[in-house]
């Protein structure tokens, strides 16, 4: 005697059983001319790609179009690149970077935002769209999942739908959904969604710049992270802020311990605040899982993402895009690299205009300042024969290396020629700064003393008596007009205290000898008041080392609306720190006997002071 049968569990694709079909099958639809749209990142239709791929007649002049993908398409033993089909990408991928090598991709460089107007209109052609979707809910819908980007203008364009369905695909919120009805077949697969996941770089210099990026981002700030590595190690360093929020274009594993942390609350958004808005997400499972029917993430459509009055009607937007390489004027190229093309540009350009104009917002470019190897400095004279001007120099504002931030918006040539230099590997630094001179950048009296890497832990933050707070950190030969501008605020009597005779102006090699110095025997602070952006020196103090006697000369000049607030003692404070750590024995100067404030400082010193007068003046010495 039998037992009963068992029933067979019912799958969600029974009731389009009529459109159910195998890969292979489902791409004997596409016809010879096609141009075919493949789904994005880590979402890509594989078994639909293999079977294309394997197909033994194989349409003619058939086309890919896709965005961006990830570990869709084979490649030999050799590195080579398998595929047999034509390609038109937006971004050069590890996936095609051989194909390209190899003459069977067309790169497009244009905006990301921009392509779905171009689909929609038919210059983009698109006659047939393969995609990856989750299984459908009771009222007949799947989502897009992990990568909505430029799908939707595909699919209102294509005449042929194929979608690959999974179970593991997470059904993400927002507008990610496609009703059944619009797929033409249906391809039921069960692999698990691809796993971008990041190694964490350890090397110091990518550190160091992630910290200076953290420390450039407020609390309230809203991110935008892009696809650099550099701008998702940036995150780790932002767990003692408060209520950020995203609206990216893409999201990653790095963005859940700020969620866990409580960091990441979306509280200041102007636009959709408390939701996690992106497009697309590169992640691992652990983020797959966090999406799934998470109602905290809103896909959206890339155009939408990208549109520049939302993002700069965000809180604080913050945008931080990685670069290849930067010439002297400021032209960035984040879309080549050494004379291939890598990557691509993205939305970029949409997100890093929509945070200059955002309240409080910040667009930060940033590198390593050399190649991986050390041989090649990414700060150049010109951008080289292959590298083109991504990002016009017009609209960079912050750039970061591991020497340090420069502020670039709004700066003559000669202003970010000196700043960029300041930020390139010191062994390339002579090379740069004589070409900047032969080229017209800089002028030829100006000189290099500086071929040090900026020494960030000397960087301070002092709150001062009246409540005020200042930055003291090292002098930059870019801080020139700034000390020039702190020069003409002094009176006239300070002026003659300081400089010991009446001083309309300032040369630029007396302005240079106060902030253009080597670290070795001569050494500036100043002190900044006011954000990067606004930045005024309000304070500059320096010393000079006499080797013979192992003391140095030292001098201080102070804004007249700071002084009187505790800034003096503060500077003298920082250079008496960095003196002792260096093993002087002490600071010598001569003060004339009517300043007053210069004589009080020095005795105010907790350490020995030692008077000698003068006819006019008063040598003061003070001891460590």
């Amino acid at each position: 005697m039998f037992g009963k049968a068992r029933s067979k569990k019912p799958s969600p694709l029974d009731a389009y059983a009529d459109k159910v079909t195998t890969p292979a099958l489902a791409v004997t639809h596409i016809r010879s001319g096609d141009h075919v749209f493949v789904g994005s990142g880590c979402a890509a239709p594989r078994a639909l790609l293999q079977a294309l791929e394997s197909m033994p007649g194989l349409p003619a002049d058939l086309e890919l179009l896709h965005f961006f993908t990830v570990k869709a398409f084979d490649h030999d033993a050799d590195g080579h690149s398998t595929t047999r089909l034509r390609h038109r990408t937006f971004f050069v991928s590890s996936d095609m970077r051989a194909a390209v090598k190899q003459g069977m991709v067309e790169y497009v460089p244009m905006s990301i935002a921009r392509v779905p107007d171009m689909i929609l209109l038919g210059r983009i052609p698109v006659e047939v769209a393969l995609i990856q979707v989750s299984v459908p809910d009771e009222f007949g819908y799947v989502s897009l999942g992990v990568s909505v980007d430029i799908i939707p203008a595909a699919l209102a364009r294509a005449r042929l739908v194929i979608a690959e369905v999974n179970p593991n695909m997470p059904r993400s919120m927002g507008d990610s959904t496609l009703h059944v009805s619009r797929i033409h077949h249906l391809v039921p697969v069960a692999t698990l969604i691809i796993e971008l996941q990041r190694m964490p770089r350890q090397d110091r210099d990518v550190q160091r710049i992630a910290r200076y990026i953290a420390g450039i981002i407020d609390d309230g700030s809203t991110l935008q992270i892009g696809m650099g590595q550099l701008a998702h190690e940036a995150l780790q360093y932002l767990t003692d802020r408060k209520d950020l929020g995203i609206h990216s274009d893409v999201v990653s594993d790095a963005i859940i311990p700020l969620l866990e942390n409580g960091n990441l609350t979306g509280a200041k958004k102007t636009r959709q605040p408390f939701k996690i808005v992106t497009s697309m997400a590169l992640g691992s499972r652990r983020l797959y899982r966090l999406i799934d029917r998470n109602p905290l993430f809103s896909f959206q459509p890339i155009d939408s993402i990208c549109n520049l009055l939302t993002i700069s009607k965000q809180h604080k937007m913050v945008s931080i895009a990685q670069a290849f390489a930067i010439d002297l004027t400021g032209q960035v190229c984040i879309d080549q690299f050494d004379g291939e093309f890598y990557s691509g540009i993205g939305c970029q350009g949409e997100f890093l205009l929509g945070a200059a104009q955002s309240p409080g917002g910040k667009p930060i470019i940033c590198m390593t300042s050399t190649t991986d190897d050390g041989l090649v400095s990414r700060i150049r004279p010109a951008l080289l024969e292959g590298e083109s001007a991504t990002i016009a120099r017009s609209d960079v504002h912050y750039l970061v290396t591991e020497y340090g931030i420069a502020y670039l918006f709004g700066k003559s040539i000669r202003q970010r020629a000196t700043a960029l230099i300041e930020l390139a590997h010191p062994k390339f630094r002579p090379e740069l700064f004589a070409k900047a001179q032969a080229m017209g950048y800089l002028s030829a009296e100006q000189s290099l003393h500086n071929l040090r890497a900026y020494p960030v832990e000397e960087e301070q933050t002092v709150l001062l008596k009246d409540g005020r707070s200042v930055l003291l950190r090292p002098a930059l030969s870019s801080d020139a007009q700034g000390i020039r501008e702190l020069f003409h605020h002094l009176s006239e009597a300070d002026v003659f205290t300081r400089f010991f005779r009446n001083v309309r102006g300032l040369s630029d090699a007396e302005v240079e000898r106060l902030c253009n110095v080597n670290y070795e025997n001569e050494v500036a602070f100043v002190a900044i008041s006011g954000s990067r952006e606004e930045s005024t020196i309000v304070g500059q103090s320096c010393y000079f080392i006499d080797p013979t006697t192992n003391m140095a000369d030292v001098a201080y000049m102070v804004h007249p609306q700071w002084q009187a607030c505790g800034l003096g003692s503060a500077m003298q404070a920082c250079m008496i720190r960095h003196a002792t750590r260096r093993g002087l024995r002490g600071f010598v100067a001569d003060v004339l006997l009517g300043n007053a404030k210069m004589l009080r400082l020095a005795r105010n010193s907790s350490l020995r002071v030692q008077a000698e007068k003068n006819q006019d003046a008063v040598h003061i010495t003070i001891l460590f």
